[in-house]
């Protein structure tokens, strides 16, 4: 087992709890019938996140570690707070992306770390979630460009 490999679980894992969190806040603050699209796609991407901080989760037990609690979490996504304009969807869908791009450098390096410590299981399971955060990135590269057009 490999220190990097727990290392960026334990990231990996703390952030998808926080996304989950700014996802429902967003879902619920969001105002205007423009912003309805993009609160129906949060609210069904906070069970996606879930299942990969459970998997996460499930993964760092296996290694005999633990994913953080409470009192180890660090928030660091700035820009996916809730805005103080609620009509302001634009933002959230640029927190989002920042997000998801976040998200995809750290499954690449645990792909990368997992390689190194002869870590099919955990590479499998990087490569899977990595999936799910480029085809959510996808969807709101559209979003942006849609909200950018008018």
């Amino acid at each position: 087992m490999s220190d990097e490999v727990v290392r960026l679980l334990q990231k990996a894992y703390q952030d998808e709890i926080e996304t989950v969190m700014n996802y429902l806040s967003n879902s619920i603050v969001l105002d205007g019938v423009r912003a309805e699209e993009i609160k129906e796609s949060l609210q069904q991407d906070i069970q996606e996140e879930l299942t990969h901080a459970e998997q996460l989760g499930n993964r760092l037990k296996q290694l005999d570690e633990h994913p953080p609690g409470s009192a180890a979490f660090e928030a660091t996504q700035a820009s996916l707070q809730p805005p103080e304009d609620t009509t302001d969807v634009l933002s959230v869908i640029r927190g989002v992306l920042d997000a998801e791009e976040d998200a995809i450098a750290t499954y690449r390096d645990l792909i990368t770390a997992a390689e190194d410590a002869d870590d099919p299981v955990t590479e499998d399971l990087a490569v899977t979630v990595l999936a799910d955060e480029e085809a959510h990135r996808t969807e709101f590269r559209g979003f942006e460009k849609e909200y950018e057009q008018s």
